[in-house]
């Protein structure tokens, strides 16, 4: 590609859905279908059948009656130490119960349901009482990956509620899917009353770390008195890729977080229950090994010679996934990868290795694991569904022992509320982050130590402020509460990305705040924290980059903010005013680099990157070292894409976005829009579409074509001028329409 002295475009902003899914009674010997009805918030005491009935097929949350005191949503203070005492008195009014669950993932290859599913989900001589079933792969197609809608959704509910166990009847508590990572939950109807609690969340983990074709789908939920989290998860695929699997899974375990019923305390992660489960298509492989080897292996039943090549066993074995987790033996051949339709190996073109892709993990205390196995008689998809079925051992409320228990505690608490106000002592009150890097997390901590007064603490807004911090800072956790004689540690993590960006470029904003730390019934507390930013190219105004003939950090802070406001410089800038380059010269890098390494690329701005190299990518074009830059592929495209999405005025300008909708479809009109736009936006525009043209010239090797890229940068080069406002559907495809026409015509 020309380079930025000449003339001059390249991801997507998509949200993920979350459907909740419709409530459904299931009798599995009639496989009559009742209808909804309102959302209830029922407590547990004189519940009628149909009551029971109502609450779950509405998969609202619902309140849990464990103590009355629960049952009543009044989050106070008082409220809350209570149930801080009862938790930690737990053993004394409650006993273990176990429960059968199944727990069932398949991925199906993008495949409608072809056969009945009771070979793998009714297995079993017991029915059993809790069902959690995940799918991955329900859709392929492009419309579902770009658009969320998919009637796979429905055909597959209807295939599993229709193959349940016909020893029992079942509710459903919840289904939530992204794309095609799809996760269902029932239990027996006659548990429906003790179930509450119920969330459900989703992480896309694919391109820009949004995009849904990989990631994972949770339901957490109260079952009596144990919180139990179910995640069913969709890894990064190929043998060499086991890094980005690693990274995936971190991500799903920092980003899923659950909102709890007391608004007053912060939300719940998935290591924050008594027992995970962990589904899905994890995707690690068999390595070291050929081909033909791994099938030898597999003929003899040598699983375990097998397993010691497995990617997932080294992975945990080298703490960097699944820490604390356990898995069963693997007595089964691997699942993946069959022709469909039938139990031979992948006689394909690529001819992929075998390997234990499907698995399930689990942690947490009193789970016993029954069986683990894959189920060969189901052949539609080229992968084959994998079973577990356990025992777990759920905490179960002694009424009695519990009412005395919850006596005894307010006692004490009437004569501790009459003792002095509370205080807390602070390890640390100051906070240095220094050096800070777009998209690069820093993190300070420190511990509150609690006198002898129960306190609940919150980090308060300041005076005419609409938040207790910075937008770049967050404390974890924000609020809470503590014993007497306790602590916690709270984490101050600064992460600057597009939308606090430009400020600090500029030097308007600068990396400075004040925390007030309040008490409730006590004093304030406050924190000072400071440091510095590093400017970036990503963040910066297409027009003050082209401005910038040299890289961000090699001029000075002045100068940046000289550039940002386009006047007021003095004669020894007057340089970089007077011979602006016609694109920014950072674009052109990646752009150039792009087309010299990865114009056959497969998957090409659909495959994520990974963390480290776009750090090392960012470096290189901050401080010009282009010579420098060695990254994957993958990387440097996702770069391009969230350098794009970085830009506070987009490529498009925001005043024309309305104008390019109404001329979606008519190529002559969106040229003269196009046409009107300033220099520099105009330049970028013409030199992206000219270098996905050349992308296309190549479809026949990286399999992209016009639709997929106009999808990804229809939603990054035509933004909504409205913050935060959702995209009708209708808006985003005429976004894409509108790219469409220049990636089909002659520039």
């Amino acid at each position: 590609m020309s380079s930025p002295s000449h003339s001059v475009e390249g991801g997507s902003n998509l949200d993920s859905s979350r459907p909740n899914g419709r409530g459904l009674l299931m009798d599995q010997n009639s496989g009559a279908r009742c209808s909804e009805k309102p959302e209830n918030s029922l407590t547990r005491q004189n519940k009628t059948k149909s009551e029971i009935t109502d609450m779950v097929r509405s998969s609202t949350i619902t309140v849990s009656d464990k103590a009355h005191i629960l049952s009543m949503q009044k989050f106070g203070l008082r409220d809350t130490i209570v149930k801080s005492h009862l938790m930690q008195k737990e053993e004394d009014y409650t006993y273990i119960q176990n429960f059968r669950f199944f727990v069932g993932t398949y991925n199906v290859n993008g495949q409608s349901p072809k056969e009945c599913l009771r070979p793998w989900l009714s297995h079993s001589t017991q029915a059993p009482d809790v069902y959690c079933v995940g799918f991955q792969e329900l859709d392929l197609s492009k419309e579902a990956f770009f658009f969320h809608d998919t009637p796979k959704e429905e055909e597959w509910f209807k295939a599993v509620s229709e193959s349940l166990h016909p020893g029992a009847k079942y509710a459903k508590v919840k289904l939530v899917r992204l794309v095609g990572i799809m996760l269902l939950l029932y239990v027996k109807q006659e548990h429906a009353a003790f179930i509450s609690e119920v969330e459900a969340e989703t992480v896309g983990t694919g391109i820009m770390g949004r995009m849904g074709n990989k990631g994972g789908v949770a339901i957490r939920f109260q079952l009596h008195n144990t919180s139990i989290c179910v995640v069913n998860s969709h890894l990064a695929a190929h043998t060499e890729e086991y890094e980005r699997r690693n990274q995936d899974y971190k991500d799903i375990c920092s980003r899923m977080q659950f909102s709890q019923v007391d608004p007053s305390l912060p939300p719940l992660t998935i290591s924050k229950h008594d027992v995970i489960l962990w589904l899905g298509d994890l995707n690690y492989r068999i390595e070291e090994l050929d081909v033909e080897k791994v099938k030898a292996l597999i003929e003899e039943k040598a699983f375990q010679t097998l397993y010691t090549y497995d990617q997932l066993k080294i992975q945990v074995a080298a703490k960097t996934v699944f820490e604390g987790f356990t898995e069963g033996e693997l007595t089964f051949q691997p699942t993946y990868k069959y022709d469909t339709g039938s139990d031979d190996w992948d006689t394909s073109e690529k001819c992929r290795a075998p390997a234990w892709c499907d698995r399930v993990l689990w942690k947490g205390k009193n789970i016993s694991q029954l069986s683990y196995q894959s189920h060969m008689a189901l052949k539609t998809s080229d992968h084959k569904p994998v079973s577990s079925v356990f025992d777990i051992g759920v905490r179960v409320v002694n009424e009695e022992l519990h009412r005395k228990t919850l006596e005894e505690i307010v006692r004490s608490l009437d004569k501790m509320e009459n003792a002095n106000i509370p205080s807390v002592s602070l390890s640390k009150r100051e906070f240095c982050f220094e050096n800070v890097k777009y998209m690069q997390l820093q993190t300070e901590s420190f511990t509150i130590h609690n006198g002898q007064v129960p306190c609940q603490f919150e980090f308060i807004n300041k005076p005419d402020e609409e938040s207790y911090c910075k937008q770049w800072l967050t404390a974890k956790p924000s609020k809470g509460f503590l014993l007497p004689d306790s602590h916690v540690e709270i984490e101050l993590e600064l992460f600057v990305n597009k939308a606090t960006a430009t400020k600090l470029n500029s030097g308007k904003d600068k990396i400075e705040d004040i925390l007030v730390l309040h008490l409730v019934r006590g004093k304030d507390y406050f924190l000072s924290v400071s440091g510095n930013y590093l400017p970036s190219c990503f963040g910066s105004p297409i027009h003050t980059l082209c401005f910038m003939r040299e890289p961000i950090l090699d001029l000075p802070l002045e100068t940046v903010s000289k550039l940002y406001l386009g006047n007021k410089v003095t004669a020894g800038d007057r340089s970089q005013l007077e011979n602006p380059m016609e694109i920014p010269k950072e674009l052109w890098m990646m752009v150039d680099y792009l087309y010299r390494n990865a114009i056959q690329q497969e998957d090409l701005f659909q495959q994520p990157g990974l963390r480290p190299e776009f750090e090392h990518i960012r470096d290189c074009l901050d401080t010009g070292m282009i010579d420098n830059l060695c990254a994957n592929n993958h990387s440097v495209a996702e770069a391009l894409l969230l350098f794009l999405e970085s830009l506070p005025e987009p490529v498009i300008c925001y005043s024309a976005y309305h104008n390019c909708l109404e001329c979606s479809g008519n190529y002559t009109a969106s040229r003269q829009v196009i046409s009107t736009l300033p220099k520099f936006h105009k330049n970028v525009f013409d030199y992206l579409m000219a270098f996905l043209q050349e992308l296309l010239k190549n479809s026949a090797k990286n399999h992209l074509d016009e639709n997929i890229l106009a999808s990804i940068f229809g939603s990054l080069l035509l933004r909504n001028p409205a913050p935060h406002q959702k995209l009708e559907m209708s808006e985003k495809k005429k976004a894409q329409e509108f790219i469409h026409q220049f990636l089909c015509s002659p520039m």
